[in-house]
Order: structure tokens, then C-alpha cells, then sequence
């Protein structure tokens, strides 16, 4: 697939630190309840940490009990691709960044209790979060 943006992998070394690069980059995942993000809950956006990509709206974030900052819905369809992902001997959803193809972390069909029943498990360490202006 073509990104709007696309840089070698040693202009994405250069530009992330180690560990971005493991999960936006190699789609590691980070270990559950270490995100800075995790707790947040200020009003705001939450964008990919490569790009700048708008991905969630924090209207949109739930706590899911997982361990990484859950969404039920994406800021618009196109801000995200979904990627049948059958690594480590299971089926998953994963989710990538439209533009720059990052990996971003998994969606599950899962998300009880929010509008679209979906839980849009991400890792804290792939997002940025700007806050609403007061």
C-alpha cells in the first residue's frame, strides 16, 4: 500500500525513539499499564506519534480494564486501516495509521457498552495527545 507519508526506515530510526520504533514501526506492543497515556482524561485529541495523523477524539476513549488506552470509534474511518493480523497464532484486527502505515495496536470486537462495540486497544507510546483549548 502507498502512505501520504512515507520515509526509509532509517529516516523513521532517526526520527523515533527505540522504543516507538519497536511498536509504530516492527508492531511490538508495550507492556499493559506503563502508558503515559493510559490515565488521560482531559478533553482533546490523540494523533499518531510518527505522522500527526488525527486518529481519536477523547470523547471516544473508555476505560476497558485492558491496560492500554481504549477508543470505541475512530476519529473518522479513513484516519485508520484494519489489517487481519495472524501473528502469535490467533486472529486479530490490527490497526494502523492511514497515513504512514504505523502499527498502532488492535481493534476488538469487544468494546460492551459502547456505541459500536468496538474496544480500539492502542499503545499509549504510538499516540500523542493534544488538549482542548479552555
Amino acid at each position: 500500500m502507498s502512505y501520504r507519508t512515507e520515509k526509509s526506515e532509517s529516516e523513521w530510526r532517526a526520527e523515533l525513539s527505540a522504543d516507538q520504533y519497536a511498536v509504530l514501526r516492527e508492531a511490538a506492543t508495550e507492556r499493559p499499564w506503563t502508558g503515559e497515556l493510559l490515565d488521560e482524561s482531559r478533553a482533546g485529541l490523540y494523533a499518531c506519534a510518527a505522522c500527526g495523523n488525527e486518529l481519536f477524539k477523547s470523547g471516544t476513549k473508555f476505560d476497558s480494564h485492558c491496560g492500554w488506552p481504549s477508543f470505541y470509534e475512530s476519529v473518522r474511518p479513513e484516519a485508520v486501516e484494519l489489517i487481519e493480523d495472524r501473528t502469535h497464532g490467533m486472529v486479530r484486527t490490527e490497526v494502523r495509521c492511514a497515513q504512514c502505515g504505523s502499527h498502532l495496536g488492535h481493534v476488538f470486537p469487544d468494546g460492551f457498552g459502547t456505541p459500536t462495540g468496538d474496544r480500539y486497544c492502542m499503545n499509549s507510546i504510538a499516540l500523542t495527545f493534544t488538549p482542548e483549548e479552555s
